[in-house]
């Protein structure tokens, strides 16, 4: 099966502040979509990618936290969350810009899977944070909307050389 590599869209495009739409039939080309965005995010080297992010006004998130764990989400929904955990926050569509962001610890997502079945995942740490960041896309939220601070270029670089 040949993927396909898709354009991540930037902060710049409007589609990102776009509420998306709810999958309501698993067809073929929300199929493809699926596996050309988790081909696109490993291509990005990143850990999670949402629909809107290549243009796509649908509820469908991919995540991999865990190199060969892919995880994707149809009409995914937190159904929980508990603790907190303050981290640094990037984005593929905010190219070279990070945030630092307060999220849930513990975080479970109700979603369907690419065969309609509906799945039940918990998520720690990372993962936590990816499916809040992700399901936040969907609503058309930027993590920069919720940062309690944006670094600056000055503050990235130090990060980067610790």
């Amino acid at each position: 099966m040949q993927m396909a590599l898709l354009n991540i869209i930037t902060e710049k495009d409007p589609t990102l502040r776009k509420k998306s739409r709810p999958v309501t039939e698993i067809t073929d080309r929300i199929l493809t979509l699926l596996d050309d965005m988790a081909e696109t995010m490993r291509d990005a080297e990143g850990v999670g990618l949402a629909a809107v992010q290549v243009g796509v006004l649908r509820r469908v998130v991919v995540i991999e936290t865990e190199p060969g764990e892919l995880i994707e989400l149809i009409n995914p929904v937190i159904v929980k969350k508990s603790g907190k955990q303050r981290t640094y926050e990037g984005c593929l569509s905010l190219p070279g810009k990070c945030g630092i962001t307060e999220r849930p610890m513990d975080v479970t997502v109700e979603a369907l899977d690419r065969r309609g079945n509906r799945i039940i995942i918990n998520g720690s740490g990372l993962l936590a944070k990816a499916f809040c960041h992700e399901i936040d896309h969907l609503d058309g939220i930027l993590y920069s909307d919720v940062a309690e601070h944006m670094l600056t270029d000055e503050e990235i670089r130090k990060m980067n050389e610790e």
